[in-house]
């Protein structure tokens, strides 16, 4: 049961929902718009630019898991996750700018060297921030229900920035073509400014629970192995990367389908906006379910309903009537409002399951490990939607496109990406923490802490 003494202020919550708008519409606009910048703004042939995607987001092997350790171990005055805040959030800023600006050069070669080495360093800024942000989670509160409204609150801000990334940056760069290429620099220069400055208000707005501060440093092997044998995190884990994999998927080839299938990327960013906003007005609804049912019960629903979905846009005729299509988009956004909320808040209840058995929180280690499983997922999946492209015979730069290019274009649309939800929802399915259980939990961490202090 919620106490009043669980509840956070207002102002924590939008502080702390705030610093998802930049998250959001930055690494929107990479899964969105990067493959295509690549190929026919850039020029490079499918396989050249999966090269680069493959090794520039590759170093987040090693330093995501590096970072959670990092600030699981950081003692400060302003605590253990805010400081990255405060000094990360410009060299976020610059390193998204580098993205978008195209080397005075035609070597293809040089080129891919070029991305590679820029989304490396892109990862690395944005892991110095986002990692000790998704940490913050429980360190703000330890209530199952507050998490689930702050997270909410979060994918408010953070569905509000994939509406902003859908729609703003074509807005700025019209066609994505290479006469544009000015214009595409311009938008990541927009983006790179206004993505930082929630990070700072984060810092700002919110504060760490002192108890976390004090605790035992935990040694990187121990929470490697705590992560391992925490039966509820390797579960949640597993939505997590199911899930946004296949999301990946369809952001990365929702533009693809729209300009080379449907002949709308004029209508892009409307249709983008039909998913979003759905997404917004839905996401008070996931969260009662959420409350009313059991968190796992409410993602199966999501999933299924969202595969459902893009199973039938994908068997569109390119003739339809575009009204049918910003319906089914608006439908779409249904399912997306689950998978911004529910995946999300699985991850903290797996953290008091940790504490429980151990003793020890190690949530910058989970939230890294989760991070880590995301862009390993991201960095295989999308190099291997491109080569499949490139299989089927994209021309990078061609007006128009073979059949069997537009075909492959709508199964990985559609069908591919339902299959990976399908694995999300069987790892819910046997999701051991419901309401109950880490009700028992919670029951169990407030009498060992209510008999620390008595001993102390």
């Amino acid at each position: 049961m919620q106490t009043q003494e669980s509840k956070l202020p207002q102002t924590t919550r939008i502080f702390y929902g705030a610093g998802d708008l930049g998250f959001s519409m930055t690494n929107s606009i990479l899964t969105i718009l990067y493959a295509i910048f690549l190929t026919d703004v850039v020029g490079l042939a499918p396989k050249m630019a999966a090269i680069a995607v493959f090794v520039g987001r590759s170093w987040d092997y090693i330093n995501d898991p590096l970072m959670g350790y990092i600030s699981d171990r950081t003692r400060s005055r302003w605590g253990r996750r805010r400081p990255f805040l405060l000094f990360g959030f410009i060299p976020f800023a610059l390193a998204f700018m580098a993205l978008w600006w195209i080397p005075p050069t035609n070597n293809e070669w040089t080129l891919v060297a070029y991305y590679a080495l820029a989304y490396l360093v892109y990862d690395a800024a944005a892991t110095f921030v986002y990692m000790p942000y998704y940490a913050l989670t429980p360190e703000l509160t330890e209530d199952y229900d507050e998490r689930t409204v702050l997270t909410s609150y979060r994918m408010v801000f953070s569905i509000i920035g994939g509406l902003v990334a859908w729609t703003v940056p074509m807005m700025i760069i019209m066609h994505m073509q290479p006469e544009n290429a000015d214009k595409v620099l311009t938008m990541g220069m927009i983006f790179g400014a206004v993505g930082a400055i929630p990070l700072l208000l984060t810092f700002l707005g919110t504060r760490e629970q002192p108890q976390f501060q004090t605790q035992e440093q935990v040694p990187f092997k121990s929470s490697i192995k705590a992560a391992i044998r925490n039966k509820p995190f390797l579960f949640a884990a597993g939505i997590f990367l199911f899930t946004w994999s296949g999301m990946a998927v369809i952001e990365g080839m929702m533009l693809y389908f729209l300009k080379y299938h449907m002949n709308m990327e004029a209508q892009s960013s409307m249709v983008a906006g039909a998913v979003f906003i759905s997404a917004l007005i839905t996401l008070p609804v996931w969260e009662r379910l959420s409350r009313k049912y059991d968190k796992r019960a409410a993602y199966v629903a999501g999933m299924l309903f969202l595969s459902a979905v893009v199973i039938v846009l994908i068997a569109l005729p390119s003739d339809l009537n575009r009204t049918i299509v910003y319906a089914l988009a608006a439908l779409a956004g249904i399912g997306v409002g689950a998978v911004h909320v529910l995946p999300w808040s699985m991850i903290p209840d797996a953290v008091e399951w940790d504490e429980v058995h151990t003793g020890e929180r190690h949530e910058g280690m989970f939230y890294s490990l989760v991070l880590l499983l995301r862009k390993v997922s991201s960095s295989i999946t999308m190099p291997a939607v491109l080569l499949i492209l490139e299989w089927r015979g994209f021309v990078s730069g061609a007006v128009n496109q073979s059949t069997s290019a537009v075909n492959a274009i709508r199964v990985l649309m559609g069908p591919f990406p339902s299959v990976l939800f399908v694995m999300g929802i069987l790892f819910a399915l046997f999701y051991p923490l419901g309401r109950e259980k880490h009700a028992e939990l919670r029951q169990e961490l407030s009498l060992r802490r209510s008999a620390s202090l008595g001993s102390d």
